[in-house]
């Protein structure tokens, strides 16, 4: 099987999640320094969090950079294996992702959960139509019966 036409912009589209999540874990230090948690606590203790914005701000950043660890490997898969037959497609919606994922943590970082929803949204339906696409191409790939 060899690769379709403008494959190439599947791997492009494909390390902007790395620079999203390099971003996010460098934030996740600022925060965790400011609020003062120490390694290997993951998060900030509740009393800690009702007495400190910081606390807050910390477990949200960190909630916003897990969350995107958990989605980025439904990204990744969903992404190549559409990029096989639809490559600009995929590369734009995991594109739209990334961009997204940017717009959640910034909503999600002030403290205020509530400010990540529209990121979040954008980024579950990119989430959905990448493995949407790609459950269609790994149909397309079967042999007939």
């Amino acid at each position: 099987m060899a690769l379709p036409e403008g494959y190439g912009y599947v791997p492009s589209s494909l390390i902007t999640i790395g620079w999203v999540l390099v971003w996010q874990g460098i934030m996740v230090g600022r925060y965790r320094k400011r609020a003062g948690v120490e390694f290997p606590q993951l998060y900030a203790e509740q009393a800690e969090v009702k007495n400190s914005a910081a606390a807050l701000r910390f477990n949200c950043m960190q909630r916003a950079h897990q969350n995107t660890l958990e989605t980025a490997p439904v990204v990744f898969v969903s992404t190549v294996m559409a990029g096989l037959k639809y490559p600009a497609l995929a590369a734009a919606i995991c594109v739209a992702y990334s961009f997204a994922r940017i717009a959640y943590t910034i909503g999600y970082k002030s403290g205020q959960p509530k400010r990540r929803v529209f990121g979040s949204i954008v980024s579950n339906f990119s989430v959905l139509g990448l493995l949407s696409t790609a459950t269609y191409v790994a149909y397309q790939l079967l042999p007939s019966c």
